[in-house]
């Protein structure tokens, strides 16, 4: 494998420094100094690699979306079972703690998400990333319970994951450590369940 360039080093160190600076502070008070002085850079090396911050923040959306795609694609590539192991594997590759969680990636996210409501290029990019993943979760529910009625369990789910990412970063200690994982599989299985059951159909 090729070595980085210098200049995809430099920019992945100052897209570091944002996520780390976003996620103390986030993207209003990130300003070029501060992501800078995170990522061990003077300001004007920001600019040369940068245009501006948005330019920043839309790669570290990228960037998180590939994160979390890989962590999927290990997990499932792990799963012993069927089609509801896939299920719960997704779950746990967003939501389970370990070694490879990284509080400071879903700090980062929750303020990708608000900056989406605000700024229509973070918009499109975010709608993209959790379009994509959305779709792929529905692809596994509806491996399950067939594609007819996967799209409402699919997004329901999707929204209990997106919703432990806000509180656990804006409300830390109001659920308890590592129990979203658990709980959101429990969900997904009363929600297939339900959705098997004669009267479900």
């Amino acid at each position: 494998m090729a070595r980085p360039s210098n200049t995809e080093e430099r920019r992945q160190q100052i897209v570091e420094g944002l996520l780390r600076v976003m996620a103390e502070r986030g993207y209003e008070r990130a300003s070029i100094a501060e992501i800078a002085k995170a990522a061990g850079l003077s300001p004007g090396l920001v600019h040369y690699h940068f245009t501006e911050k948005q330019e920043i923040l839309l790669t570290l959306v990228e960037q998180l979306a590939g994160r979390v795609r890989e962590r999927v694609k290990a997990r499932l590539e792990r799963v012993k079972g069927g089609a509801r192991a896939q299920v719960d594997a997704f779950l746990d590759a967003f939501l389970a703690t370990g070694e490879d969680a990284d509080p400071a990636s879903v700090a980062a996210w929750v303020t990708i998400s608000a900056e989406a409501v605000r700024q229509p290029e973070v918009r499109a990019a975010y709608e993209k990333v959790v379009r994509a993943d959305l779709e792929h979760l529905e692809a596994l529910v509806g491996a399950v319970i067939g594609r007819r009625r996967a799209r409402a369990v699919a997004a329901g789910l999707f929204a209990a994951v997106q919703g432990y990412f806000v509180l656990s970063t804006a409300a830390p200690g109001l659920t308890p450590p590592g129990s979203a994982a658990g709980t959101v599989k429990r969900m997904a299985a009363g929600l297939l369940d339900a959705a098997e059951s004669p009267e479900g159909t």
